[in-house]
Formats: structure tokens, C-alpha cells, sequence
């Protein structure tokens, strides 16, 4: 067995597109596409549900896994599955009857690189005395 290191395909393209606001404005489009994942995860059950994926055993969840812990019915939630899905924070294939999503290791690195504070702000108390 060898001792190379292997690469993490994705991460790089995700901090080249978003070095955290703090440092530099927003280009257009960035903001743009930003704001939809954004916007997306801006409903409770949809960030309920991007979580559940998330945290699902073996990193995907099949949608009939995804309706039992929410009050609302399964076209809602597939509905909301499908904002999250064009918004380009998970991934889904059909596999037979049923449909399983997956978290888009990529989208969240983007948000999160935006977001990443500078040591000076990220010391700073939470509420917000320096």
C-alpha cells in the first residue's frame, strides 16, 4: 500500500467561488446563486429535511424515510425536496418505486465557505462586544 495523499475533488471550487464575504464583496452571479441555496434553506422543513438527509445512515434517504417526521403531506414534501434539489443542495435518483436523496458536499462548502469568519471577527463574543 502506498502513503500518497488523495485529493478532495470539489472543495477547491467551492473556496475559489466563495472566499468569505469579510474579505471581498460578491460578485453578481455568485450572489445570485448563493441566494437560492440560500433562500431554499430559509423554510424550516426544508432545512429539517436537508438535515435529515444529511444525518441519514449511509449519507442518502430514501423519500418514504423523509414523511413520517413532518405534519404536512407527501406532495409538500416532495415539493419541498424539489426546492432543495433545484437550488443544487442535494442530489437524487430514482431506484424503482422510490426516489433517494443525497446532500451536495459541494453546495455545502460553498455556503460555509462564505460564511467562514476571520480569526479577529470569529473571536469576538457572541453578542457582539469586542
Amino acid at each position: 500500500m502506498s502513503n500518497l495523499e488523495l485529493p478532495v475533488l470539489g472543495q477547491d471550487d467551492a473556496v475559489a467561488c466563495c472566499s468569505p464575504m469579510v474579505r471581498e464583496p460578491l460578485g453578481e452571479e455568485a450572489a445570485a446563486d448563493l441566494a437560492k441555496m440560500f433562500k431554499a434553506l430559509s423554510d424550516p422543513v426544508r432545512l429539517r429535511l436537508l438535515s435529515l438527509i444529511a444525518s441519514h445512515e449511509g449519507g442518502e434517504a430514501c423519500v418514504c424515510d423523509l414523511t413520517g417526521p413532518f405534519d404536512v403531506s407527501q406532495p409538500t414534501i416532495s415539493h419541498h425536496l424539489k426546492v432543495l434539489r433545484e437550488a443544487g443542495l442535494v442530489g437524487s435518483e430514482r431506484r424503482g418505486t422510490w426516489v433517494y436523496y443525497w446532500v451536495l458536499p459541494a453546495a455545502l462548502a460553498k455556503l460555509s465557505a462564505l460564511l467562514q469568519a476571520p480569526d479577529a471577527i470569529a473571536a469576538v463574543p457572541a453578542g457582539g462586544a469586542r
